[in-house]
């Protein structure tokens, strides 16, 4: 509860109740990844080794891509 100007306000207001919202909003969709993954992995074990080799693989030619894009710009953007 707050006082402002003389008027008692209870909640969030204005952009601090759309703050909460997006909190919260983040919060659920964690949550629910976090199912999501655990079911993945306890319904097919196998199959969840293959997402989290071809997670690490994108991951990699990602990095792999911002090395070479580095080293054409150290040299000169020949």
């Amino acid at each position: 509860m707050r006082r402002q100007s003389g008027v008692v306000r209870q909640g969030l207001v204005g952009s601090e109740g759309e703050a909460a919202v997006a909190v919260n909003a983040k919060k659920i969709a964690v949550y629910a990844l976090v199912v999501f993954v655990a079911y993945v992995i306890i319904t097919d074990p196998r199959g969840a080794a293959d997402y989290v080799g071809i997670a690490f693989e994108g991951i990699s030619n990602a990095a792999s891509a911002i090395g070479d894009f580095m080293t054409w710009v150290a040299d000169g953007a020949k």
